[in-house]
C-alpha cells in the first residue's frame, strides 16, 4: 500500500504554469497543469487511469475503515475481559476504550466513543452495511448514516433492516445521502414504529445551544430547539424585521433578526453584558499597532485591526483617541505595556482596576455611566521569551486560586488531552494531588469533563513537561503502554517552533539564553539602584 502511495505522490502534478485564458488553452488546444496534460496524461499516464485510480483509492479507504472497525471491536473485547479480570464492575468496563482508539487515529475522545459505537454496530448487528464498506460499495459516512438511523432499533430489528436493505448488494449505488436516509428511516419505521415514535419524542431532551468559529471574525450560534419552539423563534424574530423595515430602518432583514437576537438574550442594545470576554493580545498589538493577532477564547485567532477596534471603540466606554495611551502598572522608567525581561501580553476583559478607574497622562477618567457598552479591563501576562510560555507561580491550597485558574485558561485555551478541542470545564492536577502532586501551575491543565473522568482511570498516566522557557507540555500514556504528546498552543506573539518533550538540547540553549538575559536585566537593575 505504501508504494502505491508513493507512486501517487511521484506523479507529476508540481508548480507548473496553467494556460486557463487565451493562447492555445482558449483555443481548444491542450491544457497542461502542474506538469499534468488533459488530453495526453503526463509520464506515459492517461486522464482516465487517474480516474480509475482515484476511484481504487476510494475503495481501498472504505476496505480500511471495515477492518478499523473489526480491530476496534476486538480491542474493546479485550480491554473488557482484562478490566472483568482485574475485578472491574460490570458497568463500568470498557471506560476508556474510546479514548485510547481517538487517540490512535488522532481524533477527539467524543468522536472515538462515536466511531467506537459504529464500530460495534457494523460487526455485531449490520452484516451487510460492513460488507458493503469493506467492498467499497459505501464510504465510512454513508455507513454511519445507515448506523445512525436505526439507532432506535433492537438489535434482532436493526439486522433485519440491514437484511432488507441489503447495501452490498448494491441497492445504494448511484443514490445520494438523502435518499439513503430515506430508505433507512423508512426500513426502521416499518420493523417498529413505535420505537420510531419514542426517539421522535424524546429528542427534545437534546435540546442545546452551540457556538463555532466562522470566518472574518465571525461566529455561528446555533439552537437545536422543538420544531414548534424553533418556528415561534424565528416567526418572532422575522415579524421585528418587518416592523423595522417598514417603519424605514435601511438594514437588511438578515441583519435586523440578528442584531434583534443579541438584544432580546443579552438585554441590552450592543449586546455588551457584565461577562468577561478576556482578549488577549500582546502589548505591541495594543500600543503599537502591531500586526499580530490576537486570540479571543471559545473563537479563536482575531485579526489584531479588529481586536483594537474592540477596545477602543466608542461604545465600549474608551475613546479611541485614547487608544495609544492605555496606562498600566509599570516600573519607573519603563514604557507603558513592557515588562522587565519579558514579553507582556494584555488580557482585556479581567484585571485588578478597570481602565477608566486607573490614574494616568491620558486626563480625565471616563464615567461608566455614560458608557453604553463594556468596560475594559487590562491584566499584563507575562511571557518567555521566543516560546511564550507563561511564568508561574506556586500555591500550597489543594484547589487552584482564581487566579490560577484563569492563568491555564489563558495559557491552554482548550482541553490540553491530545487532538481534544472541548471547552476547559475541570482545572486538573497532572500529578493527581493525592499522589502528592503539587497545586502548581506546571503541574495544572485544564480539561474537558470527559477527559478528566478518562484519565482517573487505572493504566491511565500524565506527566507534564515544564522546562524553563519553554511552552508548557503533557505527556499522556495509555493503559496499553502508547504514549501521546500536547503542548500549550502558543500565546499571541510567540513562537509556533517550541520543540516537543525530550528535544534536550534545543531546550537547554533556549532555557540557558533566557537565564542569561534574566541575569543580566538583574545585574543592571542593581547598577541603576546603586
Amino acid at each position: 500500500m505504501r508504494e502505491l502511495i508513493g507512486a501517487v505522490a511521484s506523479l507529476p502534478v508540481g508548480a507548473a504554469g496553467a494556460h486557463t485564458g487565451g493562447g492555445a488553452g482558449a483555443a481548444g488546444g491542450p491544457v497542461r497543469v502542474g506538469g499534468l496534460d488533459a488530453a495526453g496524461g503526463a509520464g506515459g499516464v492517461d486522464a482516465a487511469e487517474l480516474v480509475d485510480l482515484v476511484a481504487a483509492l476510494e475503495e481501498l479507504k472504505s476496505a480500511i475503515a471495515g477492518a478499523q472497525a473489526r480491530a476496534a471491536v476486538v480491542f474493546d473485547l479485550v480491554q473488557r475481559q482484562s478490566q472483568a479480570a482485574a475485578g472491574v464492575p460490570v458497568v463500568e468496563q470498557g471506560r476508556g476504550v474510546g479514548a485510547q482508539l481517538a487517540l490512535a487515529r488522532r481524533e477527539s475522545p467524543a468522536r472515538g466513543g462515536r466511531l467506537l459505537g459504529v464500530a460495534r454496530a457494523l460487526v455485531t448487528e449490520m452484516p451487510h452495511t460492513l460488507t458493503a464498506l469493506e467492498s467499497g460499495r459505501l464510504n465510512e459516512w454513508r455507513a454511519t448514516l445507515l448506523v445512525r438511523e436505526t439507532a432506535c432499533l433492537s438489535a434482532a430489528d436493526r439486522c433485519a433492516v440491514d437484511d432488507e436493505l441489503s447495501p452490498d448488494t448494491g441497492t445504494f449505488d448511484g443514490a445520494g445521502d438523502r435518499a439513503l436516509i430515506a430508505a433507512a428511516r423508512a426500513a426502521a419505521y416499518r420493523r417498529d414504529p413505535r420505537s420510531v415514535t419514542q426517539r421522535a419524542s424524546h429528542a427534545a431532551r437534546d435540546r442545546h445551544v452551540s457556538l463555532r468559529p466562522a470566518p472574518d471574525t465571525m461566529t455561528y450560534l446555533t439552537a437545536l430547539l422543538p420544531v414548534a419552539q424553533g418556528v415561534a423563534v424565528h416567526a418572532e424574530l422575522t415579524r421585528h424585521a418587518d416592523t423595522q423595515r417598514a417603519a424605514g430602518d435601511t438594514r437588511s432583514r438578515g441583519q435586523l433578526m440578528a442584531d434583534a437576537l443579541v438584544e432580546r438574550t443579552t438585554g441590552t442594545p450592543g449586546g455588551f453584558s457584565r461577562i468577561e470576554v478576556q482578549l488577549i493580545m500582546t502589548d505591541r498589538t495594543l500600543l503599537q499597532g502591531d500586526s499580530e493577532p490576537a486570540r479571543l477564547p471559545g473563537y479563536g485567532i482575531v485579526p489584531a485591526g479588529w481586536a483594537r477596534d474592540l477596545l477602543t471603540q466608542e461604545k465600549a466606554g474608551l475613546p479611541a483617541k485614547r487608544a495609544a495611551g492605555i496606562p498600566s502598572k509599570c516600573p519607573a522608567g519603563q514604557p507603558a505595556g513592557r515588562s522587565t525581561g519579558d514579553e507582556t501580553v494584555f488580557e482585556s476583559g479581567t484585571a485588578e482596576q478597570p481602565v477608566d478607574q486607573v490614574p494616568g497622562p491620558v486626563g480625565t477618567a471616563v464615567d461608566p455611566a455614560a458608557a453604553p457598552g463594556f468596560q475594559v479591563w487590562l491584566r499584563r501576562l507575562y511571557t518567555a521569551p521566543g516560546t511564550g510560555d507563561l511564568v508561574a507561580v506556586d500555591s500550597r491550597a489543594r484547589l487552584f486560586t482564581t487566579g490560577q485558574r484563569r492563568f491555564l485558561q489563558a495559557r491552554d485555551d482548550l482541553c490540553r488531552t491530545p487532538y481534544c478541542d472541548a471547552p476547559i470545564r475541570h482545572y486538573d492536577h497532572i500529578i493527581p494531588w493525592h499522589t502528592n502532586g503539587p497545586t502548581t501551575l506546571a503541574n495544572g491543565a485544564g480539561l474537558c469533563e470527559a477527559c478528566n473522568h478518562t484519565k482517573e482511570l487505572d493504566g491511565w498516566d500524565s506527566r507534564p513537561h515544564a522546562e524553563l522557557g519553554e511552552r508548557h507540555g503533557l505527556t499522556v500514556t495509555t493503559p496499553t503502554g502508547h504514549t501521546y504528546h500536547s503542548t500549550a498552543p502558543p500565546l499571541p506573539g510567540s513562537s509556533h517552533n517550541s520543540p516537543p518533550p525530550g528535544d534536550a538540547p534545543v531546550q537547554r540553549r533556549r532555557a540557558t539564553r533566557w537565564r542569561i538575559k534574566t541575569l543580566g536585566q538583574t545585574c543592571r537593575a542593581k547598577v541603576l539602584l546603586a
